[in-house]
């Protein structure tokens, strides 16, 4: 068996995988390898499934698989995994950093101190007692909800695909999770149905002038109704690790604008979570080799 390491992962990981045969880092040898590990940078579109003649399985380390066509990529009988529970910590721990980062003012007061500005007359708020909308609530969401609750706020969440939860108020619709919520943080795949979710429209709605947090897709906000809604006032501030491209186009509208906090997606890059990411597939390759899928 032939293993294609074709993006960055944990470095300890290829001495993992080598009791399953052979391991490489050269992605010329992708039509020859029979499992690919993916993170978000190789994109297996048809083109790399079709090239890739030999693969049984491809295995996206993280939570989303939007960059690689899975339907494609089954019908050429290629298996489709990810790591939907490795990543769950790092990306809540970064979502709330995010989410604490607005209301301290950190980065503002960061730059005043380095440029000789004392701003102490710019007040802080505090997370306690406030109203969190989560936009799903499967494991990451979770994690961020279980958080919030030790800060004293309250949650509440929409998810289409979930009747139950023990940490969130659920709700019937994403406009009932976010109309008056004071943060609202974002934890769906990119979908027809999410792709500009958060546009114009719903924005419009929004009551309480909410920090938005963005750890899941960047294309699930339409960005220029994010710098209008920014400086209208209907949002007071926007903090993103994600985004259509990474990294994005240098005219992206949120790279300049004002009450924008920004992270080079690095949700799921911390030494703990990459070493787990590498655990999950050395466990999936383990399972589905002793199955005889691979």
């Amino acid at each position: 068996m032939l293993i294609l390491i074709s993006d960055a992962f944990d470095s300890a990981l290829e001495g993992k995988l080598k009791e399953f045969g052979e391991v490489t880092t050269d992605k010329a040898l992708a039509p020859k390898a029979d499992v690919i590990l993916v993170r978000a940078k190789t994109i297996c579109n048809k083109e790399y499934i079709d090239a890739a003649k030999n693969c049984k399985l491809i295995i996206r380390g993280g939570v989303g698989i939007d960059n690689i066509d899975k339907p494609y990529a089954e019908s050429k009988g290629i298996i489709v995994r990810n790591t939907p529970k490795a990543s769950a910590i790092a990306v809540a721990e970064l979502t709330f950093a995010l989410m604490l980062s607005a209301p301290n003012h950190i980065t503002t007061y960061d730059n005043g101190m380095k440029s000789g500005q004392w701003l102490k007359n710019i007040k802080r708020t505090e997370l306690y007692g406030k109203t969190l909308g989560l936009l799903g609530i499967g494991n990451i969401a979770t994690k961020v909800a279980q958080r919030a609750a030790a800060f004293g706020m309250k949650v509440k969440a929409y998810d289409k695909y979930v009747s139950h939860s023990d940490v969130a108020q659920l709700v019937p619709s994403v406009e009932d999770a976010v109309i008056d919520a004071d943060y609202i943080s974002i934890h769906m795949p990119l979908t027809d149905e999410t792709r500009d979710m958060f546009n114009a429209k719903l924005f419009a709605k929004l009551t309480h002038k909410p920090v938005i947090v963005n750890a899941a897709r960047g294309a699930i906000v339409n960005a220029q109704d994010m710098v209008k809604a920014l400086e209208d006032g209907q949002v007071s501030w926007y903090c993103a690790d994600v985004y259509p491209t990474d990294p994005p186009a240098e005219d992206y509208p949120l790279l300049k604008a004002e009450k924008v906090t920004l992270t080079p997606h690095v949700g799921a890059n911390s030494v703990e979570n990459l070493q787990r990411i590498g655990d999950e597939i050395v466990d999936t390759i383990k399972a589905l080799k002793a199955e005889g899928k691979i």
